[in-house]
């Protein structure tokens, strides 16, 4: 009898679920209630937006996402079919870098600091633009450098092939 059931402490976040039930679901839920008690009180029914999209808009949305489909492909033949080692090389590190983000964190965290950083660096950028600005120009000209420095010892030293197509005979 001297063991003792420790008192067990249940956050919020488990009592509601621990991740199973969102806030989404939490919220049909309550609008379910909610209209069947209206219909059962006599009560006006919740209100809510009329819930469609227009083709309008949908015709907008894909003409925004075949210009940047269109652009990504035109990056990709210009990869395979121009041989652009320098594209190559910066779409290659910007996919690792991606990739390693990525396994830093899960997708949600991505989501929620790119929402803290969108609405909190336009502010910082206009209340300290004359010290960003110097910084950047300072950074931009330190890899400039490091960037030819390498161009020169190593890129160009990596033979490309010629531009002229062999004749099929």
């Amino acid at each position: 009898m001297g063991e003792s059931i420790p008192a067990r402490c249940i956050s919020v976040h488990q009592a509601l679920g621990g991740g199973a039930a969102n806030v989404l679901l939490l919220l049909v839920a309550i609008l379910f209630f909610w209209a069947k008690s209206a219909s059962l009180l006599n009560r006006p029914l919740p209100p809510l937006p009329d819930l469609e999209i227009s083709e309008e808009t949908i015709v907008k949305a894909a003409g925004v996402l075949q210009v940047y489909a269109n652009h990504a492909l035109s990056i990709a033949r210009e990869i395979v079919i121009g041989r652009n080692l320098k594209l190559f090389l910066q779409v290659a590190f910007g996919l690792w870098l991606a990739s390693y983000i990525g396994s830093l964190c899960n997708f949600l965290t991505l989501v929620y600091i790119g929402v803290l950083l969108s609405l909190s660096v336009p502010v910082l950028y206009d209340k300290y633009q004359h010290h960003i600005d110097e910084k950047l120009s300072v950074t931009h000209r330190i890899i400039q450098t490091q960037y030819r420095k390498i161009d020169d010892s190593l890129l160009k030293k990596i033979p490309l092939p010629s531009s002229k197509e062999k004749k099929i005979q």
